[in-house]
């Protein structure tokens, strides 16, 4: 075996990242997931406006904007970003990603592969506990890798490498792959690495996601559904005590709302800022602006498997109807790339050649709804949230397709519906993007490989199939790079997805809050915030 440094680069290095907000509602997050109910009790504070919290005066109290509500709080079941922004406070990871896109050890200590990449050892970190009490060691890692592997997890595909789990002792785990599986690592650092008490989920079942308990700096408190979520400080956290005592989460469908919370003092900490007001929000001595490159990338699905986007033309025509750079230029004011594939400029597969999206094409439209049957255009319904941003950008869709006689009408849903349309396959055009992974399959396999977890568009086509499966094999980067780079040229003949762009990361705080450091995965790290006089 060949002993691994203590930190892998993520992602080749990340260069120039271009992407955000998540699995989500068209321009504002998320994808996705089962809806829970709400658990506890927190106020009766309604959604979308400032609410009665406790005093922040002593810096005791951390309140958060959070632009949607959280779909599930259980790793297994997750698949949106907001579920992230509250998750990855409550759990630990078996390994962790760093501010500039390195993997690094978090659960484990130190790890080996063997030199054939079937054999992975880790080495745990040693006198650890779940917040009720119940010991982290290897049985536990065990326990949460085959929850995660179960059929009914989301999880389910990016583990289908591993052949087996021997745990030697308490302190070691050891995997067996049945082939190499490169994205290994970036998977554990993600939701499949996020490790939750093997005694609550045993006796919680189904209601884990409304009773969650990790090993993280944050426990879980209350929860009101569609208004806020509360956590605590955990007083025996193994990595360090975190500075703030109280965590609210408060949930804003309006980013508009959301920022006159933040301008009122009723939050300190907000997750999206509305393109119109960044600049007056930078020239706010009373506030910072974070807006950093992100790794994910915002679209929508088209339904391959009923009309009318059962007809492969007609997916190329709303394909080749938009305008990236209008999108990006009106909606976004240039706090966003034109992107046309899922690998954002951060991506060490990145490919200006593929990703990079033509300029609009009326005669090329017209000829493809020749082919299609459709001379005269064809009509369809396009599912988005109800956010203002989401709903600006479907209306610019709809008056491009329109000039080439495609009628979409929009349908705007809560963001619970939309996600749960979405995993049914109950929609024709859904608008749902991704938060974006530092290793490139994560950002393509269960999405698009035939019965992913997250393939919304219901598509299945075998040589999609082909070359995911292989770049799951190859370690090499620029091989990799060069299959998926085969993947993206069927993906543009195919169209099961219209990505449109590659978001940033854009958050603002209120200047006292202290030790904020933004991630490429857009997630916040409480820990070590702290807030001033």
């Amino acid at each position: 075996m060949k002993m691994m440094k203590a930190s892998v680069t993520a992602a080749a290095m990340l260069i120039a990242m271009g992407a955000l907000t998540a699995c989500g509602g068209g321009a504002s997050n998320t994808s996705g997931s089962s809806n829970n109910g709400s658990s506890g009790s927190s106020g009766n504070t309604p959604a979308n406006t400032a609410s009665s919290t406790p005093s922040t005066s002593s810096g005791s109290t951390l309140n958060i904007g959070l632009n949607a509500d959280p779909p599930t709080l259980d790793p297994s079941l997750s698949s949106a970003l907001v579920d992230r922004q509250i998750m990855l406070n409550i759990y630990d990871t078996l390994f962790a990603l760093t501010p500039d896109g390195k993997i690094v050890g978090d659960l484990v200590k130190t790890w080996e592969i063997s030199s054939d990449g079937l054999t992975y050892t880790f080495h745990l970190q040693q006198g650890v506990k779940f917040q009720d009490g119940t010991p982290f060691n290897a049985a536990a890692v065990k326990f949460n890798l085959e929850r995660d592997m179960q059929p009914s997890s989301a999880r389910k595909s990016s583990l289908t490498a591993i052949q087996s789990i021997d745990t030697p002792n308490d302190d070691t785990v050891v995997l067996h792959l049945s082939q190499p599986f490169s994205p290994l690592l970036g998977v554990l650092s993600g939701r499949s690495g996020m490790m939750v008490s093997p005694t609550a989920a045993q006796k919680e079942g189904s209601n884990f996601a409304n009773q969650p308990v990790g090993s993280g700096p944050y426990e879980f408190v209350s929860r009101v559904k569609g208004s806020t979520l509360t956590l605590k400080a955990n007083p025996n956290y193994w990595n360090g005590t975190p500075k703030i005592q109280n965590v609210v989460y408060h949930i804003f469908t309006d980013p508009n709302v959301e920022l006159a919370n933040l301008e009122s003092g009723a939050v300190q900490l907000i997750d999206t800022v509305p393109a119109s007001q960044l600049a007056s929000v930078k020239n706010n001595p009373n506030f910072v602006v974070s807006n950093t490159p992100g790794l994910g990338y915002q679209g929508f699905y088209l339904n391959t498997s009923t009309a009318p986007f059962n007809n492969v033309y007609l997916r190329e025509a709303v394909d080749a109807a938009i305008d990236r750079n209008a999108i990006v230029n009106v909606v976004f004011q240039g706090e966003a790339s034109p992107g046309w594939g899922p690998f954002s400029p951060a991506s060490p597969v990145y490919d200006a050649k593929t990703e990079t999206p033509p300029a609009p094409d009326n005669a090329k439209v017209k000829q493809l709804l020749q082919k299609a049957g459709d001379p005269n255009g064809f009509s369809f319904t396009y599912q988005t949230s109800t956010s203002s941003v989401a709903v600006q950008m479907a209306q610019m869709i709809q008056s491009m397709l329109q000039q080439d006689g495609i009628q979409m009408k929009i349908q705007q849903l809560d963001f619970s519906t939309l996600l749960d349309n979405n995993i049914k396959h109950n929609f024709q055009a859904s608008a749902l993007g991704w938060s974006g992974r530092v290793d490139p399959d994560q950002d393509s396999y269960s999405f698009w490989h035939t019965g992913g977890p997250n393939n919304g568009s219901n598509f299945s086509n075998p040589q999609v199939d082909q070359l995911l499966d292989k770049a799951r094999t190859i370690s090499d980067m620029n091989q990799r790079k060069q299959v998926y780079d085969q993947f993206m040229n069927v993906m543009h003949q195919q169209d099961p997805y219209i990505f449109l762009y590659f978001p940033n990361n854009v958050y603002a705080y209120t200047k006292n809050l202290q030790g904020f450091q933004a991630y490429p995965d857009g997630v916040f790290r409480l820990i070590n915030l702290s807030l001033g006089q």
